[in-house]
């Protein structure tokens, strides 16, 4: 367990992060997001030990970061986005090596990690020689080694293709069932499919703290729903005032015609969905329905309306 308690963190003049507070439970697996420059980083370096808060405290599992730097630092696993290694040394070597500092057994523990984080073929290279996303790979690795309870990510799947993306959240979810993760990405949507909790950091401050559910729900707007239907001598008028009848409906976006059907864009009210009360009420009124498309609000949006005064 992660207990943060009113940390800040000043460099000179600067405040970089201010009187942040959070608790994270063994299981969870939480996104820390924010623009760049917010704090992101600085408040992950204090939670590793790296950084010192100038006030409030960090604790794990009790015990205060800073106080017992040693036994808090074993229970860490963390990989930043420009992961510190010996580029001229080859992987095995490097990941032997890690081993043995972190004291893990490098005969089991080295070909497992090289297999589940995707190394087998590398193995042999200098790291200087490796991709980026190889270099993520080994990064990983190298935060895994020590069966870390608390793992931080910053930017882990940054370079990787497509097939690596998948391999490396699947093997994140399953981390994620029994240890703690925080990861911090600029990649929104990864968020949404990884993480069960979202903690958006702006300015050095925490401007919110929610299930990613509940977070789209309280600060995004209003579901937006997608209608193209087709009725013989009725046009855009006609549809949008349709609509608009349908209790649960906001407001009418938009609405233009393409190839002699008509495609309407409204918001619905957060508490009901009336997708139902739409399509019964077009086809009773002689409409042909081609589609209803339901879109709900993203992260990307809850986002940029908290990180830019509510502007989207």
């Amino acid at each position: 367990m992660i207990e943060v308690n009113g940390i800040s963190r000043e460099f000179g003049d600067f405040r970089a992060v201010d009187n942040i507070s959070f608790s994270i439970q063994t299981g969870e697996i939480v996104g820390l997001l924010g623009p760049n420059g917010a704090g992101k980083t600085t408040t992950m370096r204090m939670i590793t030990g790296y950084l010192q808060p100038t006030s409030g405290t960090v604790k794990i599992d009790g015990l205060d970061v800073v106080e017992n730097s040693v036994e808090t630092k074993k229970k860490i696993g963390y990989m930043s986005e420009s992961a510190p290694m010996y580029e001229d040394m080859i992987v095995a070597d490097y990941l032997t090596y890690v081993a043995k500092i972190t004291g893990a057994d490098a005969k089991t523990k080295v070909p497992y990690l090289a297999e589940v984080c995707g190394l087998s073929e590398v193995m042999h290279k200098n790291i200087g020689e490796l991709s980026r996303g190889n270099k993520q790979r080994v990064g990983l690795a190298h935060a895994l080694m020590g069966d870390p309870e608390i793992l931080i990510l910053d930017e882990p799947t940054s370079g990787l293709d497509p097939n690596q993306v998948v391999q490396v959240r699947e093997l994140i979810k399953k981390i994620g069932e029994t240890r703690t993760v925080i990861i911090s990405t600029h990649i929104l949507s990864e968020v949404e499919m990884l993480c069960n909790r979202v903690i958006i950091i702006s300015d050095g401050k925490k401007i919110a703290d929610s299930p990613t559910t509940a977070l789209r729900e309280q600060y995004g707007a209003s579901s937006e729903v997608t209608v193209c239907a087709e009725k013989e001598n009725a046009g855009i008028e006609q549809l949008k005032s349709l609509l608009a009848d349908v209790s649960g409906v906001n407001s009418i976006l938009s609405a233009f015609e393409e190839d002699k059907k008509i495609i309407a864009k409204l918001t619905m009210t957060k508490d009901k969905d009336v997708r139902p009360e739409i399509a019964e009420s077009v086809i009773k009124n002689g409409w042909k329905l081609y589609s209803l498309e339901h879109k709900k609000n993203s992260l990307e949006d809850v986002f940029r309306t908290l990180t830019n005064g509510g502007e989207q």
